[in-house]
Parts: C-alpha cells; structure tokens; sequence
C-alpha cells in the first residue's frame, strides 16, 4: 500500500518513521524548507519505545503529488486544514482513502465535502510527542496508538489492506468497527480538559482542589456529553466513569495541549474543538452555557494575539 503523510512534524513524523522503519512504502508531503532539512539532516525520532533515524526519507512537495497514492495519512492542526485540503487534492484523485487524525469532528465534514464521503476513514490518535528546536521529534511518553476504521463499521478490502500496512512497525494499530463512537468519546475528554484547564489556567489538580472547581469540570463534561448524545453517539456509562475520575482527581498534574499552546502564545484549535461543540449544541438545544464561557475566553485569546496583545 503506498501511503502518503501530511507533513513531518510531532505526530505524523512519528508514524511516518516507524512506519518507514518497518519497511512500508511512505512518502512524506512537506514544504521545501522542511523537505531540505529532512534531505540534510533526516527524520530523528527520540523514543522510550525506541529511537528511529531515517537518514533520507521520502518527500514530495505540493504540485508534485500525483494520483498514485492508496491512502492519506492526515495529521496537520485544525488551522492549517484548508492549506492541507487543497495540497492532497491531487492525490486523491485516483481513489485513495483519507484517514484524518485531527481532533473533533469538523475536518470530518470538510473533507467529506471536498473529496466525498466514501474517501473519508475515520481515524484517531493516542500519544504525546512534540518537536525540538533542531526538528526532531521527542516522545514524552509510553503510548502511541492509532485507531481507525470505516465510519460505518463496514469490513472491506481496503481496510484489510490499510490494517495490513499499520500493523506490525512499532506502535499500536488497531482497526475498530465502531472508530466514530472512539472519536466522539475522545472530543468528550478532549474538550472538557482542555477548556476546563485553558479557561482556568490551571492543571487538572489544581482547578479541584479550588473552590467550585470539581463542580465546574463536571458541569463542562455534561454539557460536551449532552452533545455526544445529541449526535447519535451517547458515550459509554464505564467509558464516563473513568472520565470523570480522571477529570477529578485532586492530584492530577495534566493540563492539555490547548493550555500549553496559549502559555507560550501560539495558535489554537478554538472553533475546531470548542467552537464546533458550541454550534451543535446551539442546534440540538442542549445546554452550553460552560462551554460558550469557555469558547469566549478561547476567542478573546485569539483576539489580543492577533491585535499583538494590545
């Protein structure tokens, strides 16, 4: 299966390398300044897992794609979707599969509207990595699991083949019948953590053991649940039990990527994992009165750092 990578950065540098280090036919689509640095210097990938050096991995630029391709490996930040879009355009032209590994569900939409629905798997990450001044990749920890899957649970060939070319090259590869219900059931958590955290500014630990705080993460998980629900994918009670202790728990030390990024003022993700949350809540008249407070702050950010923090 030749498989095409958006992108060399934290996560689909990471699978890429292991990928290419088990032997599968990956080509990584980048600017010319990445793929210059990528020809001088390769793919570094610095792991508890295991290091990866693939000293002159395969690149190709847009306008230079070609329709060759079986599938897209998607994995660029919401922001940068639309750029993305219309650089795999012409790969998707003579029938290759996108499997998106953004959070939430808008990207969803999106590609299903450029490319149709049936190009469009469902797909979703789990690990956290991040990259170092000189490009490399550096994985913070033990997990590193992609998930996807047929959005309506079928088996077919292309998913035998998909699930033949992942497996096996060092990281957790599953094919899952139900990959929409797992995405869903991810965007709960995603979302309640990380605008509980970017809203108070604080990490999980800290926000509960303040006043009202366990109280106002809770009250954000039930109304990102209620428009789970309201969707068709209502998430699982054991599946909301570990949630909320997770959320809850008075020592925990996590933030979320969203939190970090305003620390440093960098860009977010606030329409695509909040804002998306508030407007089907809007539409299925379910409560959202936590997360409008939370997309507003969210907005507001973006504003000063637009207006360069006047």
């Amino acid at each position: 299966m030749k498989i095409l990578v958006v992108g060399a950065g934290a996560i689909g540098g990471y699978f890429g390398a292991r990928l290419l280090q088990a032997q599968r036919d990956v080509t990584f689509l980048v600017r010319p300044q990445r793929a210059a640095l990528l020809a001088a210097h390769g793919l570094r990938v610095e792991s508890p897992m295991g290091d990866v050096h693939i000293a002159a991995p395969p690149t190709v630029t847009a306008g230079a794609v070609g329709d060759d391709w079986d599938a897209v490996i998607l994995s660029c930040k919401a922001y940068d979707l639309d750029a993305a879009i219309d650089d795999i355009a012409p790969a998707m032209t003579g029938g290759a599969c996108v499997l998106p590994l953004l959070n939430g569900m808008r990207h969803v939409d999106r590609l299903e509207q450029r490319f149709g629905a049936n190009a469009v798997l469902g797909g979703q990450c789990v690990i956290s990595t991040t990259l170092k001044e000189d490009g490399t990749i550096l994985h913070l920890n033990m997990v590193h699991s992609l998930t996807f899957g047929e959005r309506d649970g079928r088996a077919t060939e292309r998913m035998t083949r998909l699930t033949q070319a992942l497996s096996g090259a060092g990281f957790d590869a599953f094919a899952s019948p139900s990959i929409m219900q797992a995405m869903w059931e991810k965007w709960v958590t995603l979302a309640t953590m990380a605008g509980a955290t970017s809203l108070m500014r604080a990490p999980l630990g800290a926000i509960n053991r303040a006043a009202g705080g366990r109280d106002f993460i809770l009250g954000l998980l039930d109304e990102v649940r209620g428009v789970a629900t309201a969707a068709g994918y209502a998430p699982r009670p054991e599946f909301l039990d570990e949630t909320r202790a997770f959320l809850t728990n008075p020592d925990a030390p996590q933030t979320s990527s969203m939190f970090r990024d305003i620390e440093q003022g960098a860009r977010i993700e606030a329409d695509h994992i909040v804002g998306d949350l508030v407007q089907r809540a809007q539409a299925a008249s379910v409560a959202h009165a936590r997360l409008t407070a939370v997309y507003t702050h969210l907005k507001a950010y973006e504003e000063r750092r637009s207006a360069g923090w006047g």
